[in-house]
């Protein structure tokens, strides 16, 4: 939903969190808490999303707000691309957050095992975007997806709790109920692209 008063509400909530991270006068941390609320109830009036979900979701994280860092891998084997099926019924390039523990290509690693049962080595990196460009506008925080070019080294598919099963597709038949707040059909398009033209230079934004 593209709404400027969520965007204003996102403002909001970033500098009262900024507010209740630096600030020391307790009646300037009763002010930053109230605007962190306000923007709360703005995000709801707009979302249909209950107050309480937004706080927990929007606002329960402390020190200066940056944005997630979401990976996504492209393997690709005689032409087509792997998707993985989520439990939602959608179809997504495998990939996630990126946990604090890891780098972008180890989380990338780790996630396709998850997701799939596969042994992949990250390669080269394709793209970095911001999902307000491509996938989700006006969304409570920002999101930097790193798509990632991953060799298939072994393995295959073992029952998880995220993905039901997997399968790989060529451009011309891609599934039409894919995740897009993961990977639209233009950005696994991008990968495809990526892997025909190996010193392509990395897409930014």
């Amino acid at each position: 939903m593209n709404d400027k008063w969520i965007d204003y509400a996102i403002r909001i909530q970033s500098i009262a969190q900024a507010g209740l991270q630096y600030g020391k006068d307790k009646f300037d941390i009763e002010r930053y808490e109230e605007l962190r609320k306000i923007s709360a109830e703005m995000i709801s009036a707009k979302t249909d999303i209950p107050v309480n979900k937004v706080l927990d979701l929007f606002c329960n994280e402390k020190g200066y707000q940056t944005p997630k860092i979401d990976t996504r891998a492209a393997i690709i084997v005689d032409d087509k691309i792997l998707l993985v099926h989520e439990n939602n019924g959608t179809w997504s390039l495998p990939g996630g957050w990126c946990d604090v523990d890891q780098s972008v290509a180890s989380n990338i690693e780790k996630e396709v095992k998850e997701e799939t049962g596969f042994t992949v080595n990250a390669e080269k990196l394709i793209a970095v975007q911001d999902w307000r460009k491509h996938n989700v506008k006006n969304y409570a925080y920002g999101v930097a997806k790193f798509f990632i070019m991953c060799r298939y080294v072994s393995g295959e598919f073992e029952e998880n709790i995220e993905t039901t099963e997997i399968g790989f597709f060529d451009i011309d038949s891609l599934p039409d109920n894919l995740a897009t707040d993961k990977s639209t059909r233009e950005q696994i398009r991008m990968c495809f692209e990526s892997s025909k033209t190996p010193d392509s230079p990395t897409i930014f934004e």
